[in-house]
C-alpha cells in the first residue's frame, strides 16, 4: 500500500475541492494514484462540489437554536429557493444550528466540528451534500449570544420548518424575575427586530463611522437651505436624534404597541416579570443580505441563442 503523504492529500484537495478526509480515503483506495482517486471521487459524487463552488449561492436558510440563556443564528446558502424546501437540506441546516451552540461565533470551529452520525467534519459534509443535491452550498456565518441571568429568545420570519426561515433573530435579556414572562417579552422584541432591522442596541453601540457619514450628509442638506452655521448645527442635532430613533433598537418605537420606545417597553415589562429587565444584545440575519447576486439578462440570452452566438 502506498504511503499517503500530506502533500498528496493537498494536491487532490486542490484539484477536487473535496474535504481532506475524503481525499485521503480516495488516495488510500487507489494506492496513491491521483487520477484514479479523482475518478473515485467522481463516482462517489464528491468532486461535483468543486465544479459548483464558483456559483453564487444567495438563497438557502437562516437557522436558529436556543437553549435557556444561550442562542445562535446560522446562515447556510444554496443557489435556489427550491433547495431550501428540500427536507434533507433543512435537516442539515437545523443540525448545524444545534452544533453552533457549542462553537458560538467561531465559524471555523463550527466547520471543524464532526457532523452528527458521521465521521465527517461539517465543512466536508456540506461538500458532500453539494454533490448529492447538485447545487453550490456555503456555510456563510454564525453568531452566538449568551446572558448570565436571564433568557435568550428567538423569532424566525417566513418560517419554512421549526427554527428555519428567511429572517432569524435572537435577543438576550437579563433579569432575576420570572423567566417565562421574560421570554414572552423577549419574543415580542425579537419580532420587532425582524421588522425594523436596527443597526445597534444603543446610541453608544452605533458605529462612529456610520454616525459621521450621516452627520456629513445632514450637514450638506442643511447648508443648501442657506441658513447660518449655528442654525445648521441645531438642525443637524435634531435630525441625528431622529436618525437614532430609526436605527437604534432602544430608541425605536416598539412595533407591538406603536407608542412607547423599546426601552420604555422593557421598563413596563418589569411589572409582569417582577424584576428589572435589561436587553443586552441581539443578532438579526436576513437571508442573502450583502451578497451580490448575478442579474441574468434573459432577453440577451434568448437573442444570443437565436443568433447562434
Amino acid at each position: 500500500m502506498a504511503n499517503i503523504s500530506a502533500s498528496m492529500v493537498k494536491e487532490l484537495r486542490d484539484k477536487s475541492g473535496v474535504g481532506m478526509m475524503d481525499c485521503k480515503t480516495a488516495l488510500t483506495e487507489n494506492d496513491g494514484d491521483i487520477e484514479a482517486a479523482m475518478d473515485w471521487l467522481r463516482t462517489k459524487g464528491l468532486s461535483k462540489a468543486a465544479k459548483k463552488s464558483d456559483r453564487i449561492a444567495a438563497e438557502g436558510l437562516v437557522g436558529v437554536a436556543v437553549t435557556g440563556n444561550h442562542g445562535v443564528v446560522v446562515e447556510v446558502n444554496s443557489e435556489t429557493d427550491f433547495v431550501a424546501r428540500n427536507e434533507v437540506f433543512q435537516k442539515m441546516v437545523s443540525d448545524i444550528a444545534d452544533l453552533s451552540l457549542n462553537s458560538g461565533s467561531d465559524i471555523e470551529a463550527l466547520k471543524d466540528t464532526t457532523y452528527p452520525g458521521t465521521s465527517k467534519k461539517v465543512g466536508e459534509y456540506i461538500s458532500e451534500m453539494v454533490g448529492t443535491i447538485g447545487e453550490n452550498m456555503n456555510l456563510r456565518r454564525t453568531t452566538g449570544l449568551i446572558v448570565s441571568d436571564g433568557v435568550v429568545t428567538s423569532y424566525v420570519h417566513n418560517q419554512i420548518a421549526p427554527g428555519l426561515g428567511k429572517i432569524g433573530v435572537i435577543v438576550g435579556l437579563e433579569s432575576a424575575g420570572d423567566k417565562d414572562k421574560l421570554a414572552e417579552f423577549g419574543k415580542q422584541v425579537a419580532m420587532h427586530i425582524a421588522a425594523t432591522s436596527p443597526l445597534s442596541l444603543s446610541t453608544e453601540d452605533l458605529d462612529p463611522d456610520v454616525v459621521a457619514r450621516e452627520k456629513a450628509v445632514l450637514s450638506e442638506q442643511a447648508r443648501e437651505s442657506g441658513k447660518p452655521e449655528n442654525i445648521i448645527e441645531k438642525m443637524v442635532e435634531g435630525r441625528i436624534r431622529k436618525y437614532y430613533e430609526e436605527v437604534v433598537l432602544l430608541s425605536q418605537t416598539f412595533v407591538i404597541d406603536g407608542e412607547s420606545t423599546v426601552e420604555q417597553a422593557a421598563k413596563a415589562a418589569e411589572t409582569s416579570v417582577g424584576a428589572p429587565v435589561k436587553i443586552t444584545g441581539f443578532v438579526r440575519y436576513g437571508l442573502g443580505e450583502g451578497i451580490e447576486k448575478k442579474e441574468d439578462d434573459f432577453a440577451a440570452e434568448v437573442a444570443a441563442a437565436a443568433s447562434g452566438s
